[in-house]
């Protein structure tokens, strides 16, 4: 084991590293890459076919640390404690439990099995995967990460938004004889062609919209860097379309958070001089855009509006079953939580202890409780569907605050780079902008394995030590 001293003495393994990299980088290009059928027996991964790359690559780590005794592991950093110490929580407060969890039984799984699956996601995406991009990622300057990461993103962005453009010709404006140029995305890997002709929703190369959305915020802030590194109508490009793609997706959450994340990232120029040029092109232009839509488009933009916020009532006739079971799990969990608030019941228990405490306003006739989340004879657990109000029932108040302290360091770490403006400014703005998408995106999901969460962790702690001082003004790839 070795520090930040010592990472370049290991040597005999660069074309092992090599091929670890490779294997990395290609992970994050098919991130989005999940409406195939999946792989079964990877459970939670099984659909994410990244994770078929980066399992690959955290095979050629650990032989790699067999072969050379030498692994980049950054114990000393404070934010790779705090993690190591919610991790080890999660498992303490199943050992305080296990007199419970012994006898809990759902779904043909027990209660130690439930962990045990769990507790494995917890340590493939948080050790073996963080790790794994932690190792490819230190090798690399600050300057080189970005402009390589983004030049991947780049090109997977590309394949993500031809197939959103031709979902949204089709189903949008029913332009249906596009289907036949769609149906050559199947020879895509890991794609699967399908479109939701009853919600009419896009949801691209992902396997459904929420997901498509929670890529977008991965991705938001290294598409919004092109107005600081490119110059003319591509600079905004990218972001611009990835705000499209938000709008025409109707997430009702992706939308909101994206726009917060432009607010967030226009903010963070404000401490830069030199970027004041750019950010009043922007205010300017987005006004622009938004009195032009007003006066031609004003009423069909307001009934819009209307309708994403009514979107989330429980008696919404398109979202009302959906909200219904999303706010009944979440009130569920909170009342484990008041039940179990200093350790709570265990990770990876929060489903035995809240299936006896769904409210009777989220279950009376929600298909999604009767065929789904209460019928045995579906096997698939019932969804946190927030994994803050999953972690307070799950860890108590210990576990909880164990996480946030580590988000909210993320945070300031990240803004103390960029108060430094060097040569890490660039992507210490992406990682934090990402960072403020990933948190509200945990708001509607409770799974830990969140690969941008991961990826950004990593690059943070890749560039935490770098002090170079020489900021490189790179104006293209």
């Amino acid at each position: 084991m070795y520090t930040e001293k010592n990472i370049s003495k290991a040597t005999s393994g660069i074309s092992l590293w090599q091929m670890m990299s490779l294997c990395v980088f290609a992970g994050i290009f098919f991130i989005p890459f999940t409406s195939y059928e999946g792989i079964s027996f990877l459970g939670e991964f099984s659909k994410e076919s990244s994770s078929i790359f980066f399992l690959i690559a955290g095979g050629i780590l650990v032989l790699q640390t067999i072969l050379t005794k030498s692994i980049y592991i950054p114990y000393r950093n404070i934010l790779f404690q705090i993690l190591l110490l919610l991790f080890s929580w999660f498992l303490i407060s199943n050992i305080l439990n296990l007199s419970d969890i012994k006898g809990y039984y759902f779904k043909g799984i027990s209660g130690p099995e439930r962990f045990i699956r769990q507790y494995a996601v917890v340590v493939i995406s948080g050790i073996l995967f963080f790790l794994t991009y932690l190792n490819v990622f230190q090798r690399y300057s600050s300057e080189e990460l970005f402009f390589k990461i983004r030049k991947i993103i780049s090109y997977s962005m590309v394949v993500v938004t031809s197939y959103a453009v031709l979902e949204i010709l089709i189903i949008k404006f029913k332009f249906s004889f596009l289907y036949t140029v769609l149906e050559l995305y199947n020879f895509f890997p890991f794609v699967e062609v399908g479109l939701d002709y009853n919600l009419s929703r896009i949801s691209s190369v992902t396997f459904e919209t929420p997901a498509l959305a929670t890529y977008l915020f991965t991705v938001a802030g290294w598409m919004f860097s092109y107005m600081l590194t490119d110059k003319g109508i591509k600079a905004f490009m990218p972001g611009v379309v990835t705000i499209v793609i938000a709008v025409f997706s109707d997430s009702r959450a992706g939308l909101f958070v994206i726009f917060l994340q432009a607010v967030v990232f226009g903010i963070l120029l404000v401490r830069q001089r030199k970027y004041h040029r750019i950010l009043i092109k922007i205010i300017g232009l987005t006004a622009t855009v938004f009195l032009l839509i007003g006066v031609f488009k004003g009423r069909d933009i307001a009934n819009y509006i209307g309708e994403q916020v009514n979107s989330f009532e429980v008696k919404d006739d398109q979202h009302g079953i959906s909200n219904r079971s999303r706010f009944g799990i979440q009130y569920a969990s909170l009342l484990v939580f008041l039940q179990n608030p200093v350790v709570g019941v265990g990770y990876g228990q929060q489903a035995y202890e809240a299936r006896n405490m769904y409210p009777a306003w989220a279950t009376k006739d929600n298909w999604e409780f009767r065929l789904k989340y209460l019928n045995f004879q579906d096997s698939s657990f019932p969804p946190g569907y927030n994994i803050y109000t999953r972690l307070l029932a799950e860890t108590g108040i210990v576990g909880i605050a164990i996480f946030l302290l580590l988000l909210l360091l993320i945070l300031v770490f990240s803004f103390d780079i960029i108060k430094k403006n060097d040569s890490r400014y660039l992507l210490a703005i992406v990682i934090f902008t990402s960072m403020v998408g990933l948190y509200f995106n945990w708001l509607k999901m409770d799974t830990i394995r969140v690969f941008g969460f991961w990826i950004n962790f990593a690059l943070l702690l890749s560039i935490v030590g770098k002090t170079n001082q020489v900021f490189l003004n790179k104006q293209n790839d």
